[in-house]
């Protein structure tokens, strides 16, 4: 059944060893780093039971309500109400939050969909994931992602230095298998449990076979260790307690990155999704984004409008709206945004259907939006810098325009008219320094290259998705080539060996959580 915020928190408190800063954290909910994600993802599960939210964020399974995120896609209509239910969050809360779950069970599907490559190994393997998809759907968990490894020198195999640089087991049991070894993983403190799997692009050796593993992982489990980086919640340079007010994305929006141990920790034998088996880690690896790319780039959209609204906000304030040059950069804004929802509305409408029976975006479309939004984000988030101006790099804090004695200067220099006075102001000039110019905002650019993969990897992912046999075809009937040309044509690219190591060996995500 669908938890409530509440139920979240409590599970929470197990015990797990959750350090930041140096320090031991007694309880996630409550620490000032990790609370404001705790209650944001809590405030998620709460929307699944009011009343004005639940029909967006619920699906109906017979007698039973499970969480819309949740729920295996099978029709377009599936992923309208998807959308839908991710836009209501983040018109909720205010802003983009990446790691709640909808975006991470989609890398599940994937494995749905590669049952028929388990099934080489062991039929049992293929069994326990349409299990977890059916305890995600009805146990409702948060559950994130674990893929990087710390992995050292990447010009040595493991074997040739500490193995435990990768993930790797190292002891099966009659109750399963023991695993040692470290992955970054979003969220994970504050998480429920982590579809963990490898990300070594070369599975052509069979000596590598120990690290091709894949399982479901309890985040409370025995020997499971939380090292974090230190969030931008309240601390900010060298003021520990800096106002929430001059960075208010940063004070409600961060997603605390963590480095999991995995000290010997035993996973049960029914959470083991595939293991010693390189086909499978390959056709995972391959396969990753097919479906949790669709949530990723809606974030994105989501971004946009948060930029369009920030710099919309602050020429018109100022004036400066009807300026061609303005509007110029203001359409260069929209042309993207536009951009980005036409490629996710047109990879629903024509969806395809997965090995599975699922109904899966376009994956051209879908892989040619991502890499639309991402390769124009950092252009477009300095354009929109651009038009909000010098101002939100020298505008003073929030204590300062409070001051008895400064409070009179900062409001004559900062109102405006009766409409724009000086609080509204410096509201907007701190939202869009967040947004685009502090330190999370820097962070959140890089980020997209850990979450999303590197810009290699997406473009890998639209050369196999993308349809070349019509361009050749329409190219050799228009220049009356002869069949020969097409079939020499597929022999070295399509179906020949160099195209077929790259498949297999090209990551997709090598560099993405």
């Amino acid at each position: 059944m669908i938890r409530n915020g509440e139920q979240y928190r409590e599970s929470l408190r197990d015990g797990r060893e959750v350090y930041i800063n140096g320090e031991r954290v007694k309880d996630v909910t409550t620490h000032p780093m990790f609370k404001p994600l705790v209650d944001i993802r809590a405030r998620v599960y709460d929307m699944q039971h009011e009343t004005a939210t639940r029909d967006i964020m619920t699906v109906t399974d017979g007698s039973e309500i499970n969480a819309v995120g949740n729920a295996l896609p099978y029709t377009q209509d599936d992923w309208w109400a998807k959308r839908r239910a991710t836009d209501a969050v983040m018109e909720d809360v205010g802003g983009v939050v990446t790691r709640v779950g909808d975006e991470t069970v989609g890398e599940m599907w994937s494995l749905y969909d590669g049952q028929d490559v388990l099934n080489e190994v062991d039929p049992q393997f293929s069994k326990n994931i349409e299990t977890h998809i059916h305890q995600v759907l009805k146990g409702d968990p948060f559950h994130v992602s674990a893929n990087t490894d710390p992995k050292g020198d990447r010009s040595k195999a493991p074997q040739d230095q500490d193995p435990d640089m990768l993930l790797h087991v190292v002891k099966e049991t009659d109750e399963g298998i023991v695993v040692r070894g470290a992955k970054y993983e979003t969220a994970a403190a504050y998480a429920n449990q982590a579809f963990t799997k490898p990300t070594i692009a070369n599975w052509g050796n069979d000596e590598l076979s120990d690290y091709a593993v894949g399982f479901i992982c309890d985040l409370g489990a025995p020997g499971m260790k939380f090292i974090c980086r230190t969030g931008f919640a309240g601390a900010r340079g060298n003021c520990p307690r800096a106002d929430a007010r001059d960075y208010p994305l940063a004070n409600k929006f961060d997603e605390v990155d963590t480095l999991v141990i995995y000290d010997n920790v035993l996973i049960p034998w029914e959470n083991v999704l595939f293991y010693r088996h390189t086909k499978a880690a390959a056709f995972i690896r391959a396969t990753l984004h097919r479906y949790s790319a669709f949530a990723f780039v809606q974030r994105t959209l989501k971004t946009a409008d948060m930029m369009i609204g920030a710099a919309l906000f602050n020429v018109r304030q100022t004036g400066l709206e009807k300026q061609p040059a303005v509007q110029e950069k203001l359409a260069q804004l929209a042309i993207w945004r536009e951009g980005i929802n036409a490629h996710l509305t047109a990879a629903v409408a024509l969806c395809e259907k997965s090995p599975a029976g699922l109904a899966m975006p376009n994956q051209s479309l879908l892989m040619t939006g991502r890499v639309h939004a991402l390769s124009n984000l950092p252009t477009m988030m300095h354009t929109a810098r651009e038009l909000c101006g010098g101002q939100i790099c020298v505008t003073p804090d929030a204590a300062t325009f409070e001051a008895p004695e400064t409070k009179p200067w900062m409001e004559k220099y900062y109102s405006i008219n009766d409409n724009w006075i000086a609080d509204d102001r410096r509201k907007l000039l701190a939202y869009a320094r967040d947004l685009l110019n502090s330190d999370y905002a820097g962070h959140r650019l890089t980020f997209q290259l850990f979450a999303q993969s590197a810009p290699f990897a997406q473009l890998g992912a639209v050369y196999r998705n993308f349809d070349w046999d019509g361009p050749l075809d329409f190219v050799k009937r228009s220049a009356e080539l002869s069949d020969a040309v097409m079939d020499d044509t597929e022999r070295q690219s399509g179906d020949g060996a160099v195209n077929q190591w790259y498949r297999e060996n090209t990551p997709l995500a090598d560099a993405a959580e």
